[in-house]
C-alpha cells in the first residue's frame, strides 16, 4: 500500500463459522491436542469440511496417547464450541474422519537436530512481517475494523445479545477505507455478508448490523447510507460448510494483513513451530511491530528466508517505507539477527511456541490481537524486544 496521496484500500475478514475458519480451527485443535501431549510433537494436519462431513489428513509425528478417537472427538468440540447444530451441518452427527499418517522420514532427517547439527527449518520459504502506526494495535485499519466488525457479532451471538437475534456462525466483512497523505480518514463503505434464521426481516438485520458498525468505526467514519451493503444477494440461511466446503489454509491474506503487506505464500493453521512457514512469520510480525513500537520508523516490512534442514536464515531485510527515523536499514537487519536468534529453534524458544496456544488464532487475525499474560497466548504481539532496539540506535 503506497503512503502518500489520496486512494482508497479494501481488506476483509471472515468470521469463525466461515467454511475455511471452521476447517483452520479443527487443524489447530488437532495441534494443540499433539503439543499438549508432547511440546515436540511434529504436526502438519489439513482439513477439509463439507455437507456433515470432516476429513483430516497430513502428516503427524507424537505420542501414542494421542488417539484417533481423542482427535474426532476434539473437532467435534470444536464445531460445537463455533456453534453449529444445523441439519447440514451438526457437531453431533457429523461424519469425521481421520486419515493423518506418520510424519515423512525423509523430513525428520532435516530437520531435526543430531549432534554437532542444529535443528533445521521444516521447508524452504519467504515470510512476511509488518507494521504500520494506523491503528493501536500496529495494524492495518482496514483489517483492524473489518476483523472488530466480526468478533463483536460473534460475542453478542454468544452472549444471546438481541442485536444478534438470528445470526448464525458464517458471516464475511469488507471495509474500504479513504487515504490521505497515507492515513486513514474515513470509510467509504462497508459490506456485510451473514448467515441467518429462516424468515428473518432483512431490514431489521440491516439496522442491527448498522448499530454495530456505528460502535467499531471511529466517530465520522461511517459511510453513506446507500454504501452500507447487508447481504447484497438477499437472504443467507444456507451457509458453513453446508453451503460451500472448507479447507485449512485458504484464508492467508485474512490470517496476516489484509493485503496491506506482501504474504510470503505459507499456510499458518495446522502447522508446529518447526515449520517456519508459521514460526518466523510470527517472528517477521513480532520483530516489525517492535521496530515500529520502539520510534524506530512509522510503518516496517520485513522478510525472512530459509532452506529446508538450515538452521540459519538465509536473508534478513528491512523496509522502512521511507518512515525510519534517522535509521539505517542495513544496520537494523544486524541489529535484528543480534537481538533475536532467527533459528528455527530459535525462534521456538525466544517466543516460546511448543505450546498449546494455537486454537485461539484460527479466526480474527494471528496479528494485532492482545497478549494473555495468564494464557502467554499471542506472544509474538509482545513489544519487549524495544528497549534494546532503542539502546542499539542511541534512543
Amino acid at each position: 500500500m503506497r503512503k502518500h496521496g489520496e486512494f482508497l484500500f479494501t481488506s476483509e475478514s471472515v468470521s469463525e463459522g466461515h467454511p475455511d475458519k471452521v476447517a483452520d480451527r479443527i487443524s489447530d485443535t488437532v495441534l494443540d491436542a499433539y503439543l499438549s501431549a508432547d511440546p515436540e510433537a511434529r504436526v502438519a494436519c489439513e482439513t477439509l469440511v463439507t455437507t456433515n462431513r470432516v476429513v483430516l489428513a497430513g502428516e503427524v509425528r507424537g505420542p501414542a496417547s494421542v488417539t484417533s478417537e481423542l482427535l474426532v472427538e476434539a473437532a467435534r468440540e470444536a464445531i460445537r464450541d463455533i456453534g453449529y447444530d444445523q441439519s447440514g451441518f451438526s457437531w453431533k452427527n457429523a461424519e469425521i474422519s481421520n486419515y493423518l499418517h506418520a510424519q515423512s522420514a525423509d523430513i525428520a532427517v532435516g530437520v531435526d537436530s543430531a549432534g554437532e547439527k542444529d535443528e533445521g527449518a521444516g521447508d524452504q520459504g519467504i515470510m512476511f512481517g509488518f507494521a504500520t502506526r494506523e491503528t493501536d494495535t500496529l495494524m492495518p485499519a482496514p483489517l483492524y475494523y473489518s476483523h472488530k466488525i466480526l468478533e463483536t457479532m460473534r460475542d453478542l451471538r454468544r452472549a444471546g445479545d438481541p442485536r444478534a437475534a438470528g445470526l448464525q456462525p458464517d458471516a464475511k466483512s469488507q471495509v474500504t477505507l479513504r487515504y490521505k497523505d497515507g492515513r486513514p480518514v474515513g470509510a467509504t463503505s462497508v459490506v456485510i455478508s451473514t448467515q441467518h434464521d429462516e424468515g428473518m426481516d432483512q431490514a431489521e438485520l440491516r439496522e442491527h448490523l448498522g448499530g454495530i458498525v456505528r460502535d467499531v468505526l471511529p466517530e465520522g467514519w461511517v459511510p453513506p447510507d446507500k454504501e452500507f451493503y447487508v447481504n447484497p444477494t438477499g437472504i443467507f440461511v444456507i451457509g458453513g460448510p453446508d453451503g460451500d466446503a472448507g479447507l485449512t489454509g485458504r484464508k492467508i491474506i485474512v490470517d496476516t494483513y489484509g493485503g496491506a503487506a506482501p504474504h510470503g505464500g505459507g499456510a499458518f493453521s495446522g502447522k508446529d513451530p518447526t515449520k517456519v512457514d508459521r514460526s518466523a512469520a510470527y517472528a517477521c510480525r513480532y520483530l516489525a511491530k517492535n521496530i515500529v513500537a520502539a520510534g524506530l520508523a512509522d510503518r516496517c516490512t520485513l522478510q525472512l528466508s530459509y532452506a529446508i534442514g538450515v538452521s540459519h536464515p538465509l536473508s534478513v531485510y528491512v523496509d522502512l517505507d521511507g518512515t525510519g527515523q534517522d535509521v539505517d536499514e542495513t544496520k537494523l537487519g544486524d541489529v535484528l539477527r543480534e537481538v533475536m536468534n532467527l533459528s528455527p529453534r530459535g525462534i521456538r524458544e525466544h517466543l516460546r511456541l511448543n505450546r498449546p496456544i494455537y486454537v485461539p488464532t484460527s479466526a480474527y487475525g494471528h496479528f494485532g490481537r492482545t497478549p494473555d499474560e495468564d494464557a502467554d497466548t499471542f506472544p509474538w504481539e509482545r513489544t519487549d524486544l524495544v528497549p534494546a532496539l532503542r539502546s542499539a540506535f542511541n534512543r
